[in-house]
């Protein structure tokens, strides 16, 4: 009996030790599995953050950010897009020279109607007056003009005037280099003042080119024009 007993209480002492290594293990085991838990979550995030980086994104939940440097090359091409135009790659070929059409000449002056002429000039005009200004009065001359095929480098203008036979003004400006673009090309000369007096009015004989670095001609055109004393009939000089 006695010895029945003992083995009872041995067994007694024994279970409180299994139940307390259980219990550890159990604890054990856990913190791992929340280690694991944790360390798999800060993967995915690093994850995350390197996909937003480098914009390869697997993820649809994950919204793509382009990096700074992109930003900055999308806004170059768009400010490149505004100063070129819409440049067909395809109409820029091998050729070595350049096309350029002279459109338009147009003459503004404040508080009167732009006055637009189409270029080439009808040949009825070529000896007809193209348009009048008033003496003492402010204008400008502004041209619009395209460029194709190929990149025209130092693009001039010359501007000759005469009267009764006698130069009378001389201009000649380098305008700059222009890209091939479907969009036509502004230039405008400095505002300039028409001069008064008895002798300064009647007709003016003009002749305007256009050239490049190569001395290539774009346009070599001449017309008159008229000052008068007012903007209405033909003064009696």
């Amino acid at each position: 009996m006695s010895a029945a007993v003992g083995a009872a209480l041995s067994a007694s002492k024994e279970t409180p030790t299994l139940h307390s290594n259980k219990k550890a293990e159990d604890q054990k085991n856990g913190k791992a599995e929340k280690l694991c838990c944790e360390f798999d979550e800060k993967r995915e995030d690093l994850s995350k953050e390197i996909s937003k980086e480098t914009g390869n994104c697997k993820d649809d939940s994950v919204k793509c950010e382009q990096p700074e440097m992109d930003k900055g090359d999308q806004s170059l091409r768009e400010r490149k897009q505004q100063v070129h135009g819409s440049i067909n790659p395809s109409s820029v070929g091998e050729s070595k020279g350049a096309e350029v059409q002279i459109l338009s000449l147009s003459v503004l002056s404040p508080g009167r109607p732009d006055v637009i002429l189409g270029i080439p000039f009808p040949a009825t005009t070529s000896k007809a007056t193209l348009f009048t200004l008033k003496e003492g009065s402010k204008y400008k001359i502004k041209f619009h003009f395209t460029v194709s095929k190929h990149i025209v480098r130092g693009l001039k203008y010359t501007y000759m005037v005469w009267k009764t036979g006698v130069r009378v003004h001389q201009t000649k400006m380098v305008i700059g280099t222009f890209y091939p673009r479907q969009e036509p090309y502004t230039f405008e000369l400095e505002e300039g003042t028409t001069p008064s007096g008895f002798f300064a009015r009647g007709p003016f004989f003009v002749r305007s080119k256009f050239l490049d670095d190569d001395d290539n001609c774009y346009l070599d055109t001449t017309y008159y024009f008229d000052i008068r004393k007012d903007w209405g009939a033909r003064d009696k000089c």
